[in-house]
């Protein structure tokens, strides 16, 4: 562990530290050979992660990044070096909060003059799809989050976050469903060719943000895009079958029908139907390649399949 309380060692803040990529920057920062001081900011100090991380030399702080909270979030931020902020737009699915609270960090982190502002965005699927496919604002609220982090004049990188691996295993709409015979059938809105940039996250997530952190090639103005491995919806599956031993096949649905499987309301439903579309007719990062972003890592990322021989499978496929 490097995690120092040496002043003179950079002071990294970290948002969201007991989520998949706020514990993850955590985790990669602690396995550098570089010290760090962090603090982490959590809403509550009380939770088991935040604890454990208290533990391990990292100054925890509860504070609620609202957009009403600007004092809050310049004292969070104050001495900061470096920034990484993460939303969980899941959480409350209204697109306009996320936009105005990460607008109002962006600022305040810009007052107290930290040098590198790193921001776990996404794509614009609305730019990127002229119109297409508006719905997707988990990814639309973050890309507009990105224009204005590039023309706030703050240090900025935008470290995207990867396909989560763990979707196969925790939505209900994705996990296979088991049929009549035994066997195993993954269903999806598109066709078994579609390519995605999948990311064991909790896992990995953090050695992207440690790479923007020190590789001479990223830093500010960059951008990184994660990926533990970039493989097709076809191949995961084959791979899932193979690993698991259970006799799993893919099979391409209609829209309607999968708006149906996934249990969610329509409207975050159709979010998710129509990234699916999205990511299948331009890539999920719209073409760009994530080979540069693989190249100095610290370590070697989880493949789909470490991922699958690292997860308990047996309720879902029981």
């Amino acid at each position: 562990m490097t995690i120092t309380q040496d002043s003179s060692a950079p002071l990294i803040v970290v948002v969201g530290i007991t989520g998949n990529q706020g514990g993850s920057v955590v985790n990669a920062l602690a396995e550098s050979s570089k010290p760090y001081r962090i603090r982490g900011l959590t809403r509550d100090v009380n939770k088991p992660a935040a604890q454990e991380f208290a533990a391990k030399g990292v100054e925890v702080v509860a504070v609620s990044l609202t957009s009403d909270n600007a004092t809050g979030a310049r004292e969070a931020f104050n001495g900061a070096d470096i920034t990484f902020v993460v939303t969980n737009y899941w959480e409350h699915l209204d697109v306009n909060r996320e936009v105005a609270e990460v607008k109002m960090l962006i600022d305040q982190a810009k007052t107290v003059g930290v040098k590198l502002f790193i921001w776990s965005g996404l794509e614009s699927i609305i730019k990127v799809s002229k119109g297409k496919y508006p719905n997707v604002h988990h990814f639309n609220g973050k890309g507009e989050i990105t224009e204005y982090g590039r023309h706030s004049g703050i240090p900025f990188v935008n470290v995207q976050s990867g396909w989560y691996a763990s979707n196969f295993a925790k939505l209900d709409g994705m996990k296979p469903k088991k049929q009549a015979d035994g066997s195993f059938v993954l269903a999806l809105p598109v066709g078994p060719q579609t390519l995605l940039p999948v990311l064991d996250t909790p896992h990995d997530y953090g050695l992207f943000v440690q790479e923007a952190i020190e590789s001479p090639e990223f830093g500010a103005g960059s951008e990184v895009l994660t990926s533990g491995e970039d493989i097709t919806v076809g191949d995961m599956v084959s791979q899932l079958a193979e690993i698991t031993g259970k006799k799993i096949t893919f099979a391409r649905i209609g829209d309607e029908e999968f708006l149906a499987a996934t249990g969610l309301p329509r409207s975050v439903a159709l979010e998710v139907l129509e990234s699916l579309k999205y990511h299948e007719e331009w890539g999920y990062y719209a073409g760009k390649t994530t080979d540069a972003s693989r190249r100095h890592l610290a370590r070697p990322t989880r493949t789909w399949a470490d991922f699958v021989k690292s997860t308990n499978w047996s309720s879902i496929l029981a």
